[in-house]
């Protein structure tokens, strides 16, 4: 006999005889299956997403307030900014210093300009490029990298094994030719850039 004849002859229940199937399924009286002639229903989105909902359109005085902003000159509209910013007394903004930064393509027209500027003016900042090293001398290399940069010692050994790399940006003449000659004398090659 199984173990659950015996059990139920013997007066105690099984588990299965106390909760029932446990994998039993009710159906819901009101449900109604899904024509599969029916086409999805198709939900009408925004064309742009305003997290902040549907805004109230401008009043008459705004209105006429722009108009008349738009009517003004250049130079008056370029005048409008600082002083609402003394009006509302906004604090002021310090100035970005863009020296030494790249703009690419997005430069706009007035990259042209700065670029022939630059040219006139002295070159100030410098960068230290490794170009290539003795494998004898890789850890001489290694140890003049993590002086200069103050990098521990995988990332300096990581830094080396990527030759040519640049290894010091935006440093002075003189600190530059230090490095070139500390790395020379380790036993590997460095330029100026």
């Amino acid at each position: 006999m199984r173990l659950s004849a015996l059990r139920s002859l013997r007066g105690h229940p099984t588990l299965r005889e106390l909760t029932g199937c446990v994998q039993s399924r009710s159906f819901q009286s009101d449900f109604v299956p899904r024509d599969p002639k029916s086409k999805p229903i198709k939900y009408k989105y925004p064309s742009f997403y305003d997290p902040y909902g549907p805004r109230p359109p401008p009043s008459d005085k705004i209105i006429q307030l722009a108009e008349r902003i738009a009517a003004l000159s250049p130079e008056e509209r370029n005048m409008i900014g600082p002083t609402l910013g003394e009006r509302l007394r906004h604090p002021k903004m310090q100035p970005l210093l863009v020296e030494g930064t790249d703009l690419g393509a997005q430069g706009g027209s007035g990259a042209g300009t700065s670029k022939t500027e630059e040219k006139k003016a002295e070159k100030t900042a410098f960068d230290v490029k490794l170009e290539k090293f003795d494998a004898a001398a890789k850890i001489k290399v290694i140890k003049e990298v993590r002086a200069f940069t103050n990098l521990g010692l995988k990332e300096a050994k990581d830094l080396v094994e990527k030759v040519p790399v640049l290894l010091k940006q935006g440093i002075t003449k003189e600190e530059a030719n230090d490095i070139i000659e500390k790395i020379k004398a380790a036993g590997g090659v460095a330029v100026i850039q």
